[in-house]
């Protein structure tokens, strides 16, 4: 059996959450709807019923533990690469002394490979002959939805397994642990870990038990009594959030800020917008979503909204961090509470489907402008009546082509501008008929 931790880490004493990691599913916190009695990982382990897998969830979640107590449970050797550090012609050399082995003696390694979508479409395709033939046991693990980011093959030849943020309270049950945890964690020194500065840990930790243990170490071994909250704040300075602005959670939370904003959800849209600005995201990003926000779902309710959210743009422009910020909170408030309407998305939606799908029909000779005398003499003009000059403003004619004519794609709401469009219309839309 493989080591976890090799020769050159064993030398120095390794970090509190490597000596805290579960060495088996009773140890295990967290991902209960996955390893949770009669639950479906924890029956295949038990089971010795174990295929390839992949392993989909945030940093920290216990996805490299889990291929730990896999290979652990079934005899396998722990052959554990990454993609951000181990070239594919290396682990490709690995799977084939895994094959000899398997052919040799009928067992199998099982190659735990982290980060797994960091390889592209062709270096993943190195993996699928050994997974297809059983000569390794393949475990992947991903903070990437693999959907998007593992190759279909190699998909369909595992069996894919979710796992969530770990909770406050799975936090803190961690860092209980480590604390009283004479042999591998903190035990010996009797500390003591003060009620809030847990909760701090616990909240600061984001889902990530890895983060929240290597902040009590580095808090403990500033103090020889009690972890007060002052300590762990001191140590922690800033919080970085969970983001990754090319990843999936980038177009997460974009999609939150954006459907908090429709809604009419003000609070929800500034949380979001400060979680993404605390995160890195380019606040002009922000700004083009925001001026699609005002046109798709805003649209004429509000013309203002449009205005606004361009002049926010210029705004940050202008100003820049952090000042330039508020123009952009201010415009999410406004969009959130104005009124709604996509009457606009819809109607031009409508109408590119008709041209992508109807013959184009020459314009109608009355909407044509007869420049020449020709033109004239052929019909162009032809009945076009001249809207300003008519009792109504408008003119009973039509402007569609024939095949379209009486078709209506703008259907306005009754929502703030656009009660008065739609007396207009049905007005304009009456005398068409005629």
């Amino acid at each position: 059996m493989s080591q976890l931790f090799s020769r050159s880490e064993k030398k120095q004493r390794p970090p509190l959450a490597e000596r805290m990691r579960p060495q088996s599913l009773d140890e295990f916190v967290g991902q209960e709807e996955l390893v949770g009695p009669e639950k479906p990982l924890r029956k295949m382990i038990e089971g010795n019923e174990i295929r390839s897998l992949v392993l989909w969830g945030p940093p920290g979640t216990g996805k490299t533990t889990l291929g730990w107590i896999i290979a652990r449970s079934c005899g396998a050797e722990f052959l554990a690469f990454s993609a951000t550090r181990s070239s594919i012609k290396e682990i490709q050399s690995a799977m084939e002394r895994s094959r000899r082995k398997f052919q040799s003696y009928g067992t199998r390694d099982l190659i735990f490979v982290d980060e797994l979508h960091r390889f592209n479409k062709a270096q993943q395709s190195a993996f699928l002959p050994y997974v297809e033939e059983g000569s390794i046991l393949l475990v992947g693990a991903t903070t990437e939805n693999p959907s998007f980011e593992i190759i279909a093959p190699l998909l369909s030849r595992s069996q894919v397994f979710v796992l969530q943020p770990l909770s406050p309270e799975h936090i803190k049950k961690i860092l209980r642990r480590a604390l009283t945890d004479r042999e591998r964690g903190l035990g010996t020194r009797n500390l003591t870990l003060a009620p809030d500065a847990e909760e701090f840990i616990a909240q600061y930790g984001d889902g990530d038990a890895r983060r929240a243990l290597n902040l009590l170490e580095l808090a403990a071994e500033t103090t020889t009594e009690i972890i007060d909250l002052e300590t762990v704040q001191e140590v922690a300075q800033r919080k970085l959030p969970l983001y990754d602005k090319s990843g999936e959670e980038h177009y997460n939370l974009i999609s939150a800020l954006h459907k908090s904003v429709r809604n009419s959800d003000p609070d929800a849209a500034l949380y979001w917008l400060a979680r993404m600005l605390a995160g890195g995201e380019d606040p002009l990003y922000i700004a083009r979503r925001l001026i699609r926000m005002a046109v798709e779902d805003i649209g004429l309710a509000d013309p203002q909204a449009l205005s606004l959210a361009v002049a926010a743009k210029d705004a940050y422009d202008f100003l820049g961090s952090p000042e330039g910020e508020l123009a952009l909170a201010e415009t999410v408030i406004y969009l959130a509470t104005a009124p709604k309407s996509n009457s606009v998305y819809r109607a031009f939606g409508e109408a590119q489907h008709d041209v992508e799908t109807t013959r184009h029909e020459p314009v109608p000779l009355h909407l044509r402008n007869p420049v020449t005398q020709l033109m004239k003499e052929i019909g162009y003009g032809k009945g076009y009546q001249y809207a300003h000059g008519l009792p109504e403003g408008v003119a009973p004619m039509e402007c569609l082509p024939e095949s379209l004519r009486g078709k209506t794609y703008y259907h306005p709401k009754d929502a703030g501008y656009e009660q008065e469009i739609k007396k207009r219309l049905a007005r304009w839309r009456e005398l068409r008929k005629r």
